[in-house]
């Protein structure tokens, strides 16, 4: 089957409260073949990502509700989330102190620095994620 696309259709979850920044995210990986659905807050955020329907969830650190933070710490809680397939994805332009950003990598699949990625940029490394 080499003309389905590479990701199968992958969904992603993107936690993202700014709409600029939601609206290229949406853009690019749409346009790379992926389902994506946008959530604006840390609330709304948790119940959808506890739905377990992600393949990838990029999760603002910064949002309104309950922080990103706080989400990370209950999907990765087996009492509260007891099965994620999900990968998750932390993207930021806040610059951590070393030890909460050392401990935020430890809950997550993988941390990106939003300021330093373009949207296709972004793309090309959820591709890579498995």
């Amino acid at each position: 089957m080499d003309n389905e696309p590479k990701n199968n259709k992958r969904k992603v979850l993107c936690i993202e409260d700014e709409y600029f920044i939601s609206e290229l995210y949406e853009r690019a990986l749409t346009k790379n073949g992926y389902d994506i659905k946008i959530v604006n807050n840390g609330i709304d955020a948790l119940k959808e990502a506890q739905t377990d329907q992600y393949d990838i969830i990029l999760l603002d650190i910064m949002i309104p509700g309950i922080t990103g933070t706080e989400v990370l710490k209950q999907l990765r809680d087996p009492s509260k989330t007891p099965h994620l397939k999900a990968k998750i994805i932390i993207t930021t332009n806040l610059e951590q102190r070393e030890e909460v950003k050392e401990n935020i990598e430890k809950q997550a699949d993988a941390y990106v620095v939003k300021a330093s990625l373009t949207p296709n940029e972004l793309v090309e490394f959820i591709d890579n994620i498995r």
